[in-house]
């Protein structure tokens, strides 16, 4: 019995080692980005993205915690609007600021995530007209912490973070097509 228990011990001392070497070797940065064309005209989509005050209307975020709370500082909307949240568990506490403003073609906003666990990263909304329709792309890009790597390693964070952009992107179309 206490042989089969050094063994399972071994075994879970090089699996974790494993997995620690692996994250080591994963990129020092990360992005994820979700596309949609939607049938409404870039300036009024960028009107919808840069006024932080409108996107408890599409935000997937928003729904994850309708009770959280909530304030605006700054500019009304583009350059220099803030937005604070403080809600449960599945939103955290955190802070945006919209940081570039080009209408109607971009919305950089500097994303700050305080709880569940820190980070610093960006976001980034370009619109592309095409015909009728505009592609807008919801991208978030930053550092990528070792304990981020190691996360990586067991939780798809691309897949995570875009199923929400994919469900914001649609909630925007949805509102935008009306």
């Amino acid at each position: 019995m206490l042989k089969i228990l050094a063994i399972v011990g071994v075994v879970l001392v090089v699996v974790v080692a494993g997995i620690l070497i692996y994250a080591a070797t994963k990129p020092n940065d990360f992005r994820v980005q979700r596309a949609l064309a939607i049938k409404a005209t870039p300036e009024k989509l960028f009107a919808m993205i840069s006024d932080l005050h409108g996107w408890a209307a599409w935000s997937p975020y928003e729904k994850k915690d309708p009770a959280m709370k909530r304030s605006f500082a700054g500019a009304p909307s583009g350059k220099g609007a803030i937005y604070e949240w403080d809600g449960n568990k599945n939103v955290g506490k955190g802070r945006m600021e919209v940081l570039e403003s080009t209408p109607p073609a971009k919305v950089v906003i500097k994303l700050d995530f305080f709880s569940p666990f820190e980070a610093h990263n960006t976001a980034e909304f370009t619109l592309v007209p095409q015909g009728d329709t505009t592609t807008v792309t919801w991208a978030m890009y930053g550092p990528s912490p070792y304990l981020s790597k190691v996360i990586g390693t067991v939780m798809d964070m691309d897949k995570m973070i875009g199923t929400d952009f994919a469900a914001g992107l649609a909630n925007l179309k949805a509102l935008a097509e009306k």
